[in-house]
């Protein structure tokens, strides 16, 4: 489990493990971390932990929050970065097993199936295939929160493919723990393999993903076959392979 340490002026004040999934850091009382500094904003920035991987977002604060001594709006944390929020210094300790696999695991990989998701797409609203947003793929591991299940599919392999814009047709196998898509900065989304399904967690973003035209919360969703996700303004569809 990951882990901060807490410090001023050199002096360390308290170690915070970080054993949910979001840790909101602010001046405010409600924060998860509470800092009670007038450099520090009210809500200053949140801390987003999926399994071994932890991501560091600035929630628009007055004095910004530094990593390592440079300003970042969102930043993947790696073991002994340094997080400066005013005075205030937090080391991220990460303590993942060895051998795991790591955000910065990446592996890119889209292959070309024919067009096979149409009707999917004939179930869309309005609007469908305006947008020109092409969104990344990258893999690592699966988050800690379960949303409610639909019924388990275990041992199913599943893929995506891209419904809509330049890369429609385009098809990625989800065949690592986790994948993740969007656009960063814009919005982004992970999706993770685990025994009884496949489950989908907003990491970034102003706007939640959609899947069947529902926006989601911040939990963990189960992904059912041919659901229809949008997010970062493309749609896809989710689709579990039969051989």
């Amino acid at each position: 489990m990951a882990k901060l340490i807490m410090s001023l002026d050199n002096a360390v004040i308290r170690e915070v493990p970080l054993d949910k999934e979001r840790f909101t850091i602010g001046r405010r009382a409600h924060n998860d971390i509470q800092i009670d500094n007038l450099a520090v904003s009210g809500e200053h920035a949140l801390i987003v932990t999926i399994l071994n991987d932890s991501f560091l977002e600035d929630l628009g604060s007055t004095n910004g929050t530094l990593v390592n001594g440079n300003p970042v709006k969102k930043h993947i944390l790696h073991s002994n970065d340094v997080i400066e929020i005013g005075k205030y210094k937090l080391k991220y300790v990460s303590e993942a097993p060895a051998g795991q696999t790591s955000v910065a695991d990446f592996e890119k990989t889209m292959v070309l199936r024919p067009p096979a998701a149409r009707a999917a797409m004939d179930a869309m609203p309005s609007g469908f295939g305006d947008t020109h947003v092409t969104p990344s793929a990258t893999t690592t591991q699966p988050p800690q929160q379960v949303a409610p299940a639909a019924a388990k599919q275990p041992d199913k392999l599943a893929a995506i493919q891209i419904l809509t814009g330049p890369s429609a047709g385009k098809e990625l196998e989800l065949v690592k723990n986790l994948t993740t898509l969007g656009k960063p900065g814009v919005q982004v989304a992970v999706i993770t393999r685990r025994p009884h399904g496949y489950f989908i967690t907003h990491v970034e973003g102003a706007r939640m993903p959609v899947v069947n035209g529902k926006a989601l919360d911040s939990q963990a969703h189960q992904l059912n076959d041919h659901d229809v996700v949008e997010l970062a303004g493309v749609k896809m569809e989710f689709f579990f392979k039969h051989y």
